[in-house]
């Protein structure tokens, strides 16, 4: 489920600095940092990829019941019932995170009346700009222009995000639809249950693929976050990386004056050293899942 999916909605002036150790920082600390994504948004994020890894495995465990590879898993677990147990557990976690996520952006854009939630520079909520920026990179890819210049966030991130939103709601319900089905049936006619099945089995591998491919390449193998984007572990980006990835946010809160809300500390040297083997982690356990969804396919 993508960055993005490390994408929360949020402002830049609802971000304050965290106060952190300068003195534990390691060699990073060189330069300023500006701070990118809260201590909040980060949990949420470790949330939503924790219990998608696990997701993403017992479901490609029971969908592809017949691998070797899955008969193997289900033995040394004690059976397919205890991963079953561990899809419906994180199942129950990411649904709450959801609604928590969900909750936020009501009270902040609805009843609070934030600016920047649902329109502008600052929302994920997708514009003109994103439409300009999409046709103005693939001119870029080609050789053709520039490069477009990005505002907070860019066009795929802004995928990546609804992506993950639209997952949540489609095989979030259909896995309920499956899980409580003598509730759904006073309802629901018979033939809506075994499309929820269908649905939750093959929306579920398409999330899977996506996440697995297109968003970690777009998010860690692009050529300047290779071979790993920290900024959703340590919430902190030096100003070069700042200027050169969104030199539009940059300039614009250059001249709104608001540049200095944003400054922190560098990001100490342990939790350089911690998100890097979280991440690695994350990505070696993505990637080995979609190695085994296509082996499972081909051999299928």
């Amino acid at each position: 489920m993508p960055e993005p999916v490390e994408s929360v909605i949020q402002p830049e002036e609802a971000i304050q600095p965290e106060e952190t150790d300068a003195a534990a920082a390691g060699p990073e600390a060189k330069g300023r940092y500006f701070l990118r994504f809260t201590l909040g948004q980060r949990y949420l994020h470790a949330v939503l990829f924790t219990t998608f890894l696990v997701l993403a495995a017992t479901g490609l465990t029971m969908r592809f019941s017949g691998s070797v590879w899955a008969i193997r898993t289900a033995r040394l677990v004690d059976g397919f019932g205890t991963i079953l147990f561990f899809h419906k557990f994180c199942a129950l976690v990411l649904t709450l995170a959801f609604l928590i996520h969900v909750r936020e952006i009501v009270a902040r854009g609805i009843f609070k009346r934030e600016k920047g939630i649902f329109w502008g520079p600052t929302s994920m909520v997708a514009n003109w700009k994103d439409v300009k920026d999409l046709f103005g990179h693939m001119r870029w890819f080609l050789g053709l222009g520039p490069k477009p210049e990005f505002e907070r966030y860019a066009y795929w991130e802004k995928f990546d995000y609804w992506a993950v939103f639209w997952g949540m709601v489609v095989i979030g319900f259909s896995g309920y639809a499956m899980w409580f089905a003598p509730f759904f049936a006073r309802f629901l006619p018979g033939w809506a249950l075994n499309a929820a099945l269908v649905i939750h089995s093959e929306e579920g591998l398409l999330a899977i693929l996506f996440i697995f491919s297109i968003h970690f390449v777009n998010t860690h193998l692009r050529p300047d976050s290779f071979p790993m984007d920290m900024v959703i572990f340590t919430g902190r980006e030096s100003e070069e990386e700042f200027k050169s990835r969104r030199p539009e946010e940059y300039q614009r809160m250059q001249s709104e004056g608001k540049s200095a809300t944003r400054i922190t500390d560098a990001p100490p040297h342990w939790l350089i050293n911690f998100s890097r083997v979280v991440g690695f982690t994350a990505i070696l356990i993505g990637l080995t899942l979609l190695i085994l969804t296509l082996s499972a396919y081909i051999a299928g």
